[in-house]
């Protein structure tokens, strides 16, 4: 459908050029990136520029749109901006927390299918997004690393993630993030196509049946080697860029940028369809 694309790394993600944001809200363009997301993970179009009309037409034609519980813009209330400035959202106290390793909705029942992410404006200065493939790292893993993590349970919670990004939180922080319940999925995700992934990454917290030193010491093990430079890629946004990736099996963050960036993202992200088996 595509004449320029481009594979990004052998484990990882393509690119896609020459081709208008608007161009892609339609029923064969999304399609189309329902294969390239099972296939590749992670897609790029690289300076598309796509507007707000029709980033949610195409993130509903790829599934049930989550509109946003806070911060979602007015005439879109499916987008969320994602900027370090309080003048630009209301969550900015909270995005810092995206830059460390992780997956969004790991606290939900069913975490979020995927995931688009288009740049408006551009950091400097950090402001790169890293993601990585964790159905590659799990395949890659020996037969007895499989064995040893096979059934194991991990406790997932939002302050967890935020511990991270604020390590001396005030009590009134801890009271919020205790508001979000935290949820047990196991390690290892199977999906119905037999295909498995690691679920890993800021919520994990803890291995059930586990001291905390040494489900602490397994988790960072897995997710230092999930994001080994063999199965990761770094993407350096550019205005314009608008970029999907399957969010149950890749892992993603954001490179540490400053408050004061120009940064502005808009982000739709799509419910999730499989639960955590």
């Amino acid at each position: 459908m595509f004449d320029a694309i481009t594979p990004i790394t052998p484990a990882i993600g393509i690119e896609v050029t020459g081709v208008s944001g608007e161009s892609l809200a339609n029923p064969d363009a999304a399609a189309w990136c329902r294969t390239a997301l099972d296939d590749h993970g992670v897609v790029l179009f690289r300076e598309c520029h796509i507007g707000d009309d029709a980033l949610v037409s195409l993130s509903r034609l790829l599934g049930e749109v989550v509109i946003a519980p806070v911060g979602g813009q007015q005439s879109h209330p499916e987008i969320s901006a994602i900027s370090l400035d309080p003048a630009k959202t209301v969550l900015a106290a909270y995005n810092s927390g995206t830059f460390h390793w992780h997956i969004d909705g790991a606290t939900d029942a069913i975490p979020q299918k995927a995931t688009l992410l288009t740049a408006l404006e551009v950091s400097t200065e950090g402001g790169d997004t890293e993601f990585a493939n964790t159905y590659a790292a799990y395949e890659a893993l020996s037969a007895d690393e499989k064995a040893e993590i096979d059934g194991l349970q991990v406790v997932h919670s939002f302050a967890t993630a935020q511990r991270l990004a604020n390590p001396d939180p005030t009590d009134k922080q801890m009271a919020a993030w205790a508001r979000v319940p935290s949820r047990t999925h196991p390690l290892v995700w199977t999906r119905r196509s037999g295909r498995k992934s690691l679920l890993i990454g800021a919520t994990a917290g803890e291995v059930v049946g586990m001291s905390a030193s040494e489900g602490r010491a397994l988790l960072d093990r897995l997710l230092e080697w999930s994001t080994g430079p063999q199965f990761a890629l770094r993407q350096h946004w550019r205005r314009g860029d608008l970029v999907i990736w399957d969010n149950t099996g890749m892992l993603h963050r954001a490179i540490p940028y400053t408050p004061s960036s120009p940064r502005l993202m808009h982000r739709t992200t799509l419910l999730g369809e499989e639960v955590v088996a």
